[in-house]
């Protein structure tokens, strides 16, 4: 896992873009989106290591993978992930490294918390934010499940939904 900074985000964004099937770009943009729009790959790539920074995986020195977090640029507040990993690297663990080197990374910048929204169908991003961060807390929003993860002293608070939560088997 290495920073993604402004000036190699745009080859790394194509590249990992152009590795995700149909399927996987669904997913990961809850729509089909058959090519990447150059105002979204701009806002992508507008990375400045605080309010928006990544991490890239590379394998043979290509890249693989991508996990970033967007805040809103107030500290205190929580910021959004995403993840993203290619089709023939899906599996492999690194989405796993990519999530775990993302919290990190989001609890070094001061954030107390990462959201997501994920589609319901998306089980194995459920399934890998379970993994790197058993105490997230999740629920149905609409059309998508909300993850949240504390980070920092509030993985470690017991809040009223984390009880509740418990209680519904969730």
């Amino acid at each position: 896992m290495e920073p993604l900074d402004r000036a190699n985000a745009g080859p790394a964004i194509d590249a990992v873009f152009a590795g995700l099937s149909p399927h996987s770009r669904y997913l990961r943009f809850h729509s089909p989106v058959p090519r990447l729009p150059p105002p979204v790959r701009a806002r992508l790539a507008d990375i400045d290591g605080r309010r928006h920074a990544a991490v890239v995986a590379r394998a043979c020195g290509v890249p693989v993978g991508i996990a970033r977090v967007i805040g809103s640029g107030d500290p205190g507040a929580g910021a959004e992930l995403a993840v993203s990993v290619i089709d023939a690297w899906q599996r492999r663990g690194v989405g796993t490294r990519l999530l775990t080197a993302l919290t990190s990374l989001a609890e070094r910048l001061g954030y107390p918390e990462l959201r997501g929204a994920v589609l319901p169908e998306n089980v194995a991003m459920q399934g890998l934010a379970k993994k790197v961060a058993p105490w997230l807390r999740a629920h149905y929003d609409g059309e998508v499940v909300q993850l949240t993860v504390p980070l920092g002293e509030r993985a470690w608070t017991l809040t009223h939904e984390d009880l509740v939560a418990d209680l519904l088997g969730h």
